[in-house]
């Protein structure tokens, strides 16, 4: 059983004061990702432009591929010039992708033809493929090993209780005003942090050099066999591969729902508070119990957790499609996606910095997060429009999610029941 270091508070308003900023800095950035750049983007194809849905999945395979490689190779490049160590670079490289970002965001409700939206995306791609390595890597400095858990709790909860709470119109013009508006704020924030000489920032620069923040929890102990390394190797692959599944699971079966009027009017987008309320609240609770268990259980006890509510949720749907019930206003299934949403939300946003030192974080951030979980996302998103172009109905649509979703189940169970070979012990 891995074990926690003890944090050393002589100076917890200081690790206080660095939990915060991350857990907002990256609630926010989640938030933007999940409903600007998946919703968003593709209302603002298909809508605003009137591209077909071939299209408008040709500019999401374009992002994924351009926001993977570059990713990886800003995570490379971290870790062999010692940026993974530097504080202050990474908040100024997260200051000037968050500026760019703005400007890409107020922009894209007039963006006019196909071309300048190919080239809207390929900016946005750019964006997050330098984003997501710098700002992940921030976790080194600023979130304990113990705290990871409930940290990537609080991101969860923030960044998944916006959605729902918000006005329910996942159209590009509003989203993007709300953004936009707040990504100022961010840049100038950012600014401040990377560029003034700030007592705080000079002591959070130093943290991970502190084993309770820059040796990841999966890199402690003698592991199988006194190899900690090659199991955290083993571990690092096995996650990237479980995370690719639930990613692609969850956007291949919620971009449907989006389309689907009869199972969002009356509960995502209900005019009323009540069920957006539920709906949020499932998200917080699920997250907190998520950064509970995730120091507790695992990570791939919690996935395991979630591919099952994964496989009920559109197996439910599935079924009442074909029984023909459309009542679209239940909200048990909805509350159940949400507690699988927010249950791999924070495996995603703890796991990488636990199986990473600074000079890996970027590297690992950037294949766990961009090539594995994005490209998934963009990926699933591309797939989907194909699926509605070709007239495939809901209840075929949700049976195909559902052929990915329990094989993959039942593996993990297998992974996790197995008895594993105990390392021999000398004489």
């Amino acid at each position: 059983m891995v074990t926690s270091p003890r944090v050393d508070h002589g100076h917890g308003w200081t690790v206080a004061a660095g939990v915060a900023t991350f857990v907002l800095l990256m609630a926010a950035g989640y938030a933007y990702n999940v409903t600007f750049v998946q919703l968003g983007v593709t209302d603002l194809g298909r809508r605003l432009l009137g591209l077909s849905d071939g299209r408008v999945a040709a500019a999401m395979a374009l992002m994924a591929v351009v926001t993977a490689a570059l990713a990886v190779a800003v995570g490379v490049w971290m870790g062999r010039a010692g940026v993974g160590r530097d504080l202050r670079r990474k908040l100024r490289i997260a200051t000037v992708v968050v500026a760019g970002q703005t400007v890409l965001t107020a922009l894209a409700p007039v963006v006019p033809n196909e071309g300048a939206f190919f080239a809207w995306v390929l900016g946005t791609a750019v964006a997050l493929g330098v984003g997501v390595p710098v700002t992940f890597g921030l976790t080194v400095h600023l979130v304990p090993v113990p705290a990871r858990g409930l940290a990537a709790a609080a991101v969860t909860a923030i960044a998944y209780a916006f959605a729902p709470l918000g006005s329910g119109d996942w159209t590009v013009e509003p989203l993007a005003r709300t953004f936009a508006v707040a990504m100022v704020f961010g840049t100038l924030v950012l600014a401040a942090l990377g560029w003034l000489d700030l007592g705080l920032v000079r002591r959070w620069a130093r943290q991970h050099e502190r084993r309770a923040f820059g040796v990841g929890r999966y890199l402690r102990g003698s592991g199988p066999g006194g190899d900690a390394a090659g199991a955290a190797r083993r571990r690092l692959l096995l996650v990237l591969g479980l995370l690719f599944v639930v990613f692609f699971v969850d956007s291949l079966g919620f971009l449907r729902l989006v389309d689907t009027p009869l199972y969002v009017a009356e509960t995502w987008r209900a005019a009323e508070w009540g069920p957006r309320l539920a709906i949020a609240s499932a998200h917080v609770v699920a997250a907190v119990i998520g950064g509970v268990l995730y120091g507790a259980l695992g990570e791939r006890a919690l996935l395991a957790w979630v591919l099952g509510a994964f496989v009920l949720v559109h197996l439910g749907y599935q079924l009442d499609a074909r029984a023909g019930f459309g009542d679209g206003r239940a909200l048990g299934i909805p509350l159940l996606y949400a507690l699988a949403v927010s249950l791999y939300t924070v495996v995603t946003f703890a796991v990488w910095a636990d199986l990473s030192t600074p000079d890996t974080i970027g590297l690992h951030a950037a294949l766990g997060v961009a090539a594995s979980a994005w490209t998934a996302t963009f990926l699933a998103t591309g797939l989907a429009l194909r699926w509605a172009e070709a007239g495939m109905s809901f209840e075929r649509h949700v049976g195909l999610v559902n052929a990915v979703a329990m094989p993959t189940f039942l593996a993990l169970l297998l992974v996790i029941v197995w008895p594993r070979p105990r390392p021999e012990v000398a004489a």
